[in-house]
């Protein structure tokens, strides 16, 4: 197994572990410092899809964006490599500005109702990004 291979595959389980924490009740009935938590799960899992991303890129050797747009600008290459679709690239958008709220707010300012639809949407979307990835593991032999 290639170390990007086995790279992704840790970035997977990290995922998976930190997606199992996620609370199974209504989100409204959570503690300002749960959803916090909550919070900082939705930002770890599209961290892990950006470090998967970025691995898959280096694989290949195509340069990963730089500047200060490079997160958005990661999602672009994505989709212009053909490594994922664009509805799975319009879904991860989603993360992307949530990442960049949770990241410049305070954590007094998440309202359940703000990243709700991430929570119920985060395991198709996880199951979808990896099933493209996976398939291009095996169609480059990684």
């Amino acid at each position: 197994m290639s170390d990007y291979k086995q790279r992704i595959e840790a970035e997977y389980e990290s995922i998976d572990k930190s997606l199992a924490t996620l609370p199974k009740i209504e989100l409204h009935r959570l503690s300002e410092l749960e959803l916090a938590g909550v919070a900082a799960i939705l930002h770890n899992f599209y961290n892990g899809i950006e470090n998967i991303l970025k691995q898959f890129f280096l694989s290949q050797s195509v340069e990963l964006p730089a500047g200060p747009s490079w997160h958005r600008d990661l999602l672009q290459a994505a989709l212009s490599q053909k490594l994922l679709p664009e509805s799975l690239v319009e879904q991860l958008k989603r993360f992307l500005a949530f990442r960049h709220f949770f990241i410049h707010a305070y954590a007094l300012e998440l309202s359940p109702e703000r990243f709700l639809p991430l929570v119920n949407d985060v395991d198709q979307i996880f199951k979808d990004f990896k099933s493209c990835i996976d398939y291009k593991i095996l169609e480059y032999n990684l």
